[in-house]
């Protein structure tokens, strides 16, 4: 059974964030900042409807509709991390990284840029 994701704390999150921004994040910065913003995406949009993927870290399902539990899901978002937690943050646009090939998003409901930032940029 997997864990679920859960929001880390605050005092963690504020060094990664600044490390993450300044270039000089560690691959265990990247996975706590992928984990916890895909917490937020999924207590922002709780559901199972699309998949959003971020590997190595982490999947989640978020977006109310349609629940898949077997195969491929209806609706799939894949990106890497540092992709992930730029949209998430607000310091990338979600267009903009569709547009540089830096995520794939198929299916309905897979566009999340209403839902972004999950996180507003200080």
């Amino acid at each position: 059974m997997p864990v679920r994701l859960r929001p880390a704390d605050p005092a963690l999150v504020g060094p990664a964030l600044a490390r993450f921004r300044a270039g000089e994040a560690q691959p265990e910065d990247l996975r706590l900042l992928t984990k916890h913003l895909l917490a937020l995406l999924v207590a922002r949009a709780p559901g199972g409807a699309v998949e959003v993927r971020v590997p190595p870290y982490a999947v989640a399902q978020c977006v109310a509709g349609t629940r898949h539990t077997r195969g491929t899901p209806p609706a799939v978002v894949e990106t890497d991390p540092a992709t992930w937690i730029a949209l998430a943050v607000g310091d990338l646009d979600w267009a903009e990284a569709d547009a540089a090939g830096r995520l794939t998003a198929s299916g309905e409901r897979s566009n999340l840029s209403p839902l972004l930032p999950v996180l507003e940029a200080p």
